[in-house]
């Protein structure tokens, strides 16, 4: 009974009496058994019911739910994310302690309050709100309590569910800051892993390894502080485990939020070194994105394609990953972190303090040996027989194309120092 955009995916609540913007709940549309027993702990606070959920890992888990089910890889990505323009993110306790529905949840009630809020003033939203629950520790970068807020890249620490109503009304529907708290500029990027295992076994099984691979090869090449990774509840698209979401600044210092499906552990290097590393769309694992409606993300997708001669939309993600003798365009570097820039036809290039680290230059060395030798040709790439569609945004300036006006008038001051100085002391000499 599914539709073309999959109804497992997230509802849009609308107002009919307004043209405001709906808020979207990841939650789906069919039924669900709770398990009463699941239901571990005490009301007496906001972060208590510590105790764990049924395990959904086993030596069958695999073949069954997770990277080599049947039906891994056998459906089109592209087009399969709701529109939307704002992502909540709270930060509360673990995947493993999540029931089916944690923001419905009775005795989980910073979520349960939130969620509420959120819906009592949906209608006065001026943008199309997702939230959704992340991992969160005390002690840690994302504690509990703490709001991460897309695209405006903020965080707010230690919301309580005393709080909520005026956080609602402050920050989310007035787009205002919320007074009690001073909201903290993101930096970097932050790659959320669907790993809600009570609500999806494919998501269960699939989302913790990929959580884990992430983390060491973030460790490996010493990307701490740059890049983050959190696994979060349902977001929509089961049937896509992996799911993973990538958010982060563009080229342009534009926040982006890029969604992947079907993605495996061995997908996370490429991930890393080609989205995160230098900005470019991994079109084979590429589902949508923020701010796109879902046609729209289907052309967007087509014309990246067509850029590289390839007529794939539309395609499997298995055709899509064919080995290609086609080279695949270059792109300009993103920025992972705040303060960069990207211009283009000599006003400038993508400049990334990221992809300054020699650790990060580690990565993309694995499959940018030969654009090192000119910025201005095409790579070919193959990764375990898929070649990731990409296009180019902008091109690398030469030497010349990047003096600036700024140097020029820096040159011609230092000249005529020189110059004034020669004539004082020349003046000086024939009057001694």
């Amino acid at each position: 009974m599914g539709s073309a955009r999959d109804r497992d995916d997230s509802l849009a609540f609308t107002n009919p009496s307004t043209s405001s913007s709906p808020i979207v709940i990841s939650d789906s549309l069919e039924s669900f058994l709770s398990d009463p027993n699941s239901h571990i702990g005490s009301t007496s606070g906001s972060f208590q019911n510590d105790g764990l959920l049924a395990d959904t890992s086993g030596s069958s888990s695999d073949a069954e739910f997770g990277f080599n089910r049947p039906e891994f890889r056998t459906s089109q990505l592209a087009g399969t994310v709701e529109f939307y323009q704002r992502h909540v993110f709270l930060c509360y306790k673990n995947p493993q302690v999540w029931p089916p529905r944690i923001e419905a949840a009775e005795f989980d009630r910073l979520p349960r309050l939130l969620y509420a809020a959120v819906m009592a003033r949906r209608g006065d939203m001026k943008k199309e709100t997702r939230l959704t629950i992340c991992e969160g520790h005390d002690g840690t970068e994302t504690s509990n309590g703490d709001v991460l807020i897309f695209p405006d890249m903020i965080r707010y620490r230690r919301l309580t569910h005393f709080d909520v109503d005026t956080f609602v009304e402050e920050v989310l529907v007035k787009d205002g800051e919320w007074q009690p708290g001073t909201p903290e500029t993101l930096k970097g990027s932050y790659i959320f892993v669907c790993s809600h295992g009570s609500r999806d076994r494919r998501c269960g099984v699939c989302g913790p390894p990929l959580v884990t691979r992430f983390r060491e090869e973030i460790e490996l090449h010493g990307l701490q502080g740059k890049v983050s990774v959190s696994p979060c509840s349902h977001i929509g698209g089961h049937k896509y485990a992996g799911n993973v979401i990538i958010y982060g600044s563009n080229c342009n210092r534009e926040v982006s939020g890029h969604w992947y499906g079907y993605v495996a552990p061995e997908d996370v290097t490429v991930l890393l070194e080609q989205h995160v590393g230098k900005g470019e769309i991994v079109d084979w694992l590429w589902r949508g994105q923020m701010g796109l409606p879902e046609e729209q993300q289907k052309e967007s997708q087509e014309r990246r394609l067509q850029l590289n001669g390839e007529r794939n939309v539309g395609k499997t993600t298995t055709e899509l990953t064919q080995p290609k003798d086609r080279g695949n365009a270059s792109v300009c570097r993103s920025q992972v972190e705040n303060g960069g820039f990207c211009q283009e036809n000599g006003k400038s290039c993508c400049q990334n303090a990221m992809m300054d680290s020699p650790d990060l230059n580690e990565i993309a060395a694995k499959a940018t040996a030969e654009k090192k030798k000119s910025s201005r040709k095409l790579l070919s790439r193959k990764n375990s027989g898929k070649g990731a569609s990409t296009r180019k945004v902008c091109a690398m300036p030469t030497w010349f194309q990047s003096w600036e006006h700024e140097d020029t008038f820096a040159v011609l001051a230092v000249v005529c120092a020189a110059v004034s100085v020669a004539v004082a002391y020349k003046c000086y000499k024939q009057l001694s």
